[in-house]
């Protein structure tokens, strides 16, 4: 007698426009809260310039939002990426939806 168990494993779903390092700047947010650029490059992640490059983008389409001069919070679209429940690629752009 032999037991099958389901192990799918849901995966995140990355939209075509996101980059490897949006992933860790969430994760980052997430771990550690609201952020600077600088922070997160402080905390691991990747350099100040890139971060501040990717943070509008995520913000952009509704991962993150600004909420003050070049700081960040993870939204709730976010973690429900980070925990494989949202697929990035069917968020739109707030600009596209202008």
């Amino acid at each position: 007698m032999s037991l099958t168990v389901n192990t799918v494993r849901k995966m995140r779903q990355p939209a075509d426009w996101m980059v490897p390092s949006d992933d860790r700047i969430l994760e980052l947010l997430r771990e550690e809260g609201n952020l600077t650029p600088q922070a997160v490059e402080d905390f691991g992640g990747p350099v100040a310039g890139h971060a501040s490059d990717r943070l509008p983008v995520l913000a952009q389409y509704g991962l993150v939002t600004k909420i003050s001069r070049g700081l960040y919070r993870i939204t709730d679209s976010g973690e429900a990426y980070l925990d494989e429940n949202l697929d990035a690629s069917e968020l739109e752009s707030v600009a596209d939806s202008e």
